[in-house]
């Protein structure tokens, strides 16, 4: 394929990505790899793996933007990492012990309807009202919601971002910012151990195309991040809910051309 094609391709895939993660939380990999086997004929486990590197220098950077911001529970965050880390084993063990699921586009048929949900009912919560919430009681949801996460994104494969982010507005009870920031945080951790693994089991990636979706991702998430710390609660609601809407949708129909 021409090399202005590729960059065509990877510079799409990343933008999709970036405002994905920038202003919700999203894994790259939602959106990176199907359009990666769409339109460059890439191997899946290859293409779920440049998303999840694509995702942690992207994630890092949006995490660093909200942190900067005060919009980021750096302690809830490494506690509800640890729980996510460990049951997305669990959930990776007991989905190898049953047949097959069909649940191969939870994540995509999340992305929109979750979208669709800031939209309709934005998170209008206050950081005040979450500091109402005692330590104690926040850092035991933390973990219960980091096993729920971490079980459903082992077993069924995807989700994660998503799933942390409507666990923390409409469970947790965060103020959008900061469950975003919180998000990003911890998907920057459990994206690079996915990203290791996938290389060390499926060996090297095309580089031109894990550099060129890992730079695209970085910058668009970068932008995002930014205007998202800058923006009004219902700003952010309704610019995170059309985000999503529009690549829930764009996801579909890419993953219904492979």
């Amino acid at each position: 394929m021409e090399i202005f094609s590729v960059i065509t391709v990877c510079f799409l895939a990343g933008m999709g990505a970036g405002l994905g993660t920038g202003f919700a939380g999203m894994s790259a990999a939602a959106v990176i790899s199907p359009i990666l086997i769409t339109f460059l004929n890439m191997n899946p486990y290859m293409a779920v793996g440049i998303a999840l590197s694509s995702d942690v220098l992207a994630s890092a950077v949006s995490a660093y933007t909200y942190g900067k911001n005060k919009n980021l529970d750096i302690r809830n965050g490494l506690i509800m990492m640890t729980s996510v880390l460990v049951f997305t084993v669990v959930g990776s063990l007991v989905a190898s012990l049953v047949p097959s699921s069909t649940m191969g586009n939870f994540s995509v048929v999340m992305t929109f309807f979750l979208g669709v949900k800031f939209i309709v009912k934005p998170v209008m919560t206050t950081k005040e009202s979450m500091q109402e919430v005692s330590a104690k009681k926040r850092a035991i949801q933390s973990v219960i919601c980091g096993m729920i996460v971490g079980f459903i994104c082992g077993f069924v494969g995807a989700g994660g971002g998503m799933m942390m982010l409507l666990i923390l507005t409409s469970v947790l009870g965060y103020e959008l910012k900061t469950a975003v920031g919180t998000s990003v945080f911890i998907m920057t951790f459990t994206a690079l151990t996915g990203a290791i693994s996938h290389f060390v089991i499926g060996g090297k990636p095309d580089w031109l195309v894990f550099g060129l979706c890992i730079v695209f991702t970085l910058i668009w998430a970068e932008i995002a991040s930014v205007f998202a710390n800058k923006a009004t609660p219902a700003t952010l609601n309704r610019a995170t809910g059309i985000i999503l809407v529009i690549l829930g949708v764009a996801v579909m129909v890419f993953s219904y051309m492979t």
